[in-house]
Parts: C-alpha cells; sequence; structure tokens
C-alpha cells in the first residue's frame, strides 16, 4: 500500500465525515442520526452491514480476496453532555451536547478504514469486522455488541482513541495495563433525623457521612500496596434539607478504579467494612450498592506490537512512545475478553492548531491531520495481523 498516495486520497473525505459527526453530536444510547449516517455510508461503499448492539450499533463487514484471519475494529460513537466552547467553525449545534472525547473522530476514521480496505480488499487477508459501537461514555454499548455476537469468530481486536497526552504523529500502544476498572458505588445512610438543638436525641447522618468519606481515604493510603494503583473518589454527599434539622438520611455516590484483578473482586468489601464500622460507631445503619462500569484493558502483547510495528510504517520509526497507564476506563474491555486485543492511543496534540486541551474540556480540539493515519493505521493494523501465522 502507498501511504502517501493513501492518505491524499482518503484526507478530504476523513476530515469531512469528522466535521458532519462533530457539528451533529448525540448522547449514549440516542445515536440516531450518527448510527443512520454511518449505514449511509457503508451502502454507499457496498460494505455490509447488520444492526448490532442497543438500538444504535452497526457491525459491518469487510472480506478479503485471500485467505487469513478475522479482527474486529472498533470505534465508539457517542458524545457528552457538555456545552461547547471551542470556536470552532463546525462546533456542535446541539445544545448541551459535545464530542469532547473524540468520538467524532474514530466515527470517521472507522468510516475511511471500511473505504480504505474495501477499496484494497484483494491486498486483505480473511475478514475484517468494523464496529460502530454506541454508548461507550456509559459503558453499554461494547457489552451488548459482544452479546449480541460481535466477537463470533473473532481472532484479535484493535481499537484507537485520540488522545490529547500525546503529541500528533505518534502513538501509544504498550503492553499490559493501560486503562483502568470501573466501579460505580453508592453508599445509604439511615440514622434518627430530630431538632438541631437536640442532637442527643438523634443519629445524625451528616456526621456518620463525614466520617465515612474520610475512612474511605484510608483503602488507598494503607491498605493497597503501593505499587498496586488505584483510587477510591467520592463524588457526591447528599444529606440534610433544612439547617436546624439534625438530618436522618444520607448517600455517598463515587467511582472506584483499579488495574489488578485482586482489587476488582475485593474493593466493594472494603468499602463495605470501613461504612458499616462507620456507622456501627455513631449507631447508624448503611447499606451499600455497586455497578461493575468495566474491567480492566490490559494489551496483549502480541497485539501491540502487530499495532507499533504498523504506526511504524505509516508514521515513522518514532511513532511509538511510552505513556503511563491511565485511571480513565474504556469498555473495550469487554471485546479484549473474548480475543486478544489492544487499544492504541493516537496523539492529536498540536499546539498550533490550538489543540492542547484535555478529553472532555469544552475547548476540546485535535490536529486533523492526524486523523487519515489512524484511519491507515486501523487498516495496516488489520492487514498485518489477519495475514499473521
Amino acid at each position: 500500500m502507498n501511504y502517501e498516495e493513501v492518505a491524499k486520497n482518503y484526507n478530504e473525505y476523513q476530515v469531512a465525515m469528522r466535521r458532519y459527526f462533530h457539528e451533529n453530536p448525540e448522547i449514549s444510547t440516542k445515536e440516531y442520526n450518527t448510527s443512520k449516517v454511518v449505514k449511509d455510508e457503508l451502502t454507499k461503499m457496498g460494505v455490509e452491514w447488520v444492526p448490532c448492539g442497543l438500538e444504535t450499533g452497526v457491525l459491518a463487514t469487510v472480506k478479503g480476496a485471500k485467505p487469513g484471519k478475522t479482527i474486529l475494529l472498533r470505534g465508539d460513537m457517542d458524545a457528552l453532555s457538555v456545552t461547547e466552547e471551542s470556536g470552532v467553525e463546525y462546533a456542535s449545534k446541539n445544545e448541551g451536547v459535545m464530542h469532547a472525547c473524540g468520538h467524532d473522530c474514530h466515527i470517521s476514521m472507522m468510516l475511511t478504514a471500511a473505504k480504505i480496505l474495501n477499496d484494497h480488499k484483494d491486498e486483505l487477508c480473511g475478514t475484517v469486522k468494523l464496529a460502530f459501537q454506541p454508548a461507550e461514555e456509559v459503558a453499554l454499548g461494547a457489552k451488548s455488541m459482544v452479546e449480541n455476537g460481535a466477537m463470533d469468530g473473532v481472532d484479535g481486536c484493535f481499537a484507537i482513541h485520540v488522545w490529547s497526552d500525546v503529541e500528533s504523529g505518534h502513538i501509544s500502544c504498550d503492553a499490559g495495563p493501560r486503562m483502568a476498572a470501573a466501579y460505580q458505588y453508592a453508599i445509604n445512610i439511615k440514622g434518627k433525623g430530630g431538632h438541631g438543638a437536640a442532637p442527643h436525641q438523634c443519629v445524625d447522618a451528616a456526621v456518620v457521612a463525614s466520617a465515612i468519606v474520610s475512612d474511605l481515604q484510608t483503602i488507598v493510603s494503607r491498605e493497597i500496596d503501593p505499587m498496586d494503583p488505584a483510587v477510591v473518589t467520592v463524588g457526591v454527599i447528599n444529606v440534610g434539607e433544612r439547617w436546624n434539622v439534625v438530618p436522618e438520611k444520607g448517600r455517598i455516590e463515587g467511582t472506584m478504579r483499579c488495574f489488578s484483578d485482586y482489587l476488582w473482586e475485593n474493593l466493594p468489601k472494603m468499602v463495605d467494612r470501613i461504612a458499616e464500622n462507620a456507622a456501627k460507631a455513631f449507631r447508624a445503619e448503611v447499606t451499600t450498592e455497586y455497578v461493575r462500569l468495566v474491567p480492566p484493558t490490559n494489551n496483549n502483547p502480541v497485539m501491540a506490537d502487530v499495532a507499533k510495528n504498523a504506526a511504524k510504517k505509516i508514521m515513522g520509526e518514532d511513532a511509538p512512545v511510552a505513556l503511563p497507564a491511565t485511571m480513565g476506563g474504556e469498555d473495550f474491555a469487554f471485546f479484549m475478553e473474548k480475543a486478544p486485543g489492544a487499544v492504541a492511543l493516537l496523539g492529536v496534540r498540536n499546539e498550533e492548531c490550538g489543540a492542547i486541551w484535555p478529553q472532555h474540556s469544552s475547548h476540546y480540539r485535535v490536529d486533523e491531520n492526524a486523523l487519515v493515519k489512524g484511519a491507515m493505521l486501523y487498516v495496516q493494523t488489520a492487514m498485518d495481523f489477519n495475514a499473521s501465522k
């Protein structure tokens, strides 16, 4: 494949599609127009597709002219509830919704990759599945696509996430832990309400909540191996309704993140013990709730090497760079439970075009020149993996 020629021939399509999706973002599980446009574009290309996952997921298939393996490529489609302040001419037209995490780039790179693969089927071994995934931000889409057969017959899987901490022209795709497992948790407190002037007659839910929040900090600082990264964050505390009333009920909500399977299994037990004992000390009662959002994302060494070598072909020998793992979660991990996989972080940071803002920022921008190379990375990774022994 002539990379310069491919970049020249497909860049205009790549940018045009990215800007369309950026201008028309849709939140998780509601990607109806996005899904329709994806289907329409695939149909125009002559690429087969079927609905797959929730109401908006799409699974396309490109079959090569030569025998080989089957790989699944993933691109997520949902936007965030963020009011855009980027100042770009193609800013969101949907008030309060923005592609502030770069999923517009993922959709357009996947469509461009589909176009390139379909146009170069004579060079392709095996089969490439392209998963246009809904609801990544709420950790529902990948699981649904897997449950609906997306990974059936798949030998390996690969995803790209544009990343503001990596300079344009580079990727990060190291083997091992890359993104954390994520829990959503809640602690419900039941005390005894009463008059603020007679606290001795009450069991103060505010005091219990304060004690629990304080004690939760000791999980990471005193209970977990310092070499085993973890986060226990309190994001919401709701307690009390009036200034002169001792509150009877309270609720704490937060998230927990980790990389190890041990903590993935045992963090809830630690929170339970701390919450129950703190409540007991103040004569209160507690109940806890947990939602397992995503398991850890661990890059398979072989798949990571395939992606890094593909990046060297497209971007140059110095394309791969090392980057520490992130506590952010990624539901692509559900695909990776079914077959060896890897996630590559594609650099889109470039001060010259104002692409300096972090993921989820209302000012978020990307270096669009990097995106066609991202599409080509999808293609080359698929070609190299499918042709390997």
